[in-house]
């Protein structure tokens, strides 16, 4: 990454955002940097961040910077696929597993990115492909029921061969990123975000199997919908509906997304925090 030039900032869409853009325009006009937001969302900036397309914003910049939770910091790893745009997550909510900083942090967090000391965490992502739609998430895509229509009933091929069947209020299947998600509310593992491969898992499972399953990154997963009409999300948002007969390919993105870290905490320290497991030191107590 060369010398910052032009950030782009991605905002939540209800969260009071001023002060903290106020902190990314006082140091942006320090250092004669440019800001840039998506039309929908600058106008909360009161004219201090230019308007860009969304889908133009990651290709004019150097640096994306998420003010939000772990919500607004998916979208913006969306945002920056195509270039590999590296994403530094404010949080401003409780905490999540993907922010790196609060706002306190945040002047910083800028400076220590400007003068190239911080490294960047490859995050991998899933597409889900079914006829001509397809959809991109970072934590996960989930086949839920739709009330009134039964059980979500799913079977599982692997490598083109039919391995087991659900039938379950869902079927999610989770990236790593995603492992600390919907997936480990229904009883699924944490998986390091190193790792790269899918995990399937099952909500509140009516069939027999009822385990998760993880597979390698380079194993072909396809899902077929074996009973009534499901609804598809990805990343929690509903992209559609699909009934029974149709197949959805599932492949991992490897390394879609590049998250800033700056060596302050590890995944593991914030799981500990996040889940208020035994054991966790906060930054300074001895």
């Amino acid at each position: 990454m060369t010398e910052i030039g032009a950030v782009g900032l991605v905002l939540h869409p209800r969260r009071d955002c001023a002060q903290v853009i106020g902190t990314m325009v006082d140091w942006a006009r320090s250092r004669d940097i440019k800001l840039f937001g998506v039309e929908s969302e600058v106008e909360r900036a009161r004219g201090a961040v230019s308007s860009i397309g969304a889908e133009d914003l990651a290709g004019r910049v150097d640096l994306l910077v998420s003010l939000g939770g772990d919500g607004t910091m998916l979208r913006a790893m969306r945002l920056g696929i195509p270039d590999r745009t590296p994403v530094l997550g404010v949080n401003l909510g409780k905490l999540g597993f993907l922010a790196e900083i609060d706002p306190p942090e945040l002047t910083d967090a800028l400076c220590a990115i400007d003068e190239h000391r911080f490294t960047t965490e490859p995050r991998s992502g899933l597409r889900a492909v079914t006829g001509d739609k397809d959809a991109i998430a970072f934590n996960d895509v989930a086949l839920v029921r739709v009330p009134g229509n039964g059980m979500t009933a799913v079977r599982l091929h692997v490598e083109g061969h039919p391995f087991v069947s659900y039938s379950a209020d869902a079927v999610v299947v989770a990236t790593p990123t995603g492992s600390t998600a919907y997936s480990f509310s229904a009883g699924g593992p944490i998986i390091s975000p190193r790792a790269e491969g899918l995990l399937i898992t099952p909500v509140a499972p009516h069939s027999t199997f009822n385990r998760a399953v993880f597979l390698s990154g380079g194993e072909k997963l396809a899902l077929e919908i074996t009973g009534s009409e499901v609804g598809v999300e990805a990343d929690g948002q509903l992209i559609g509906y699909v009934g029974a007969g149709t197949v959805i390919d599932i492949e991992v993105l490897p390394a879609a997304a590049q998250v800033v870290r700056l060596g302050r905490t590890t995944f593991y320290q914030r799981a500990q925090r996040k889940f208020g497991l035994s054991g966790f030191t906060s930054q300074g107590e001895v």
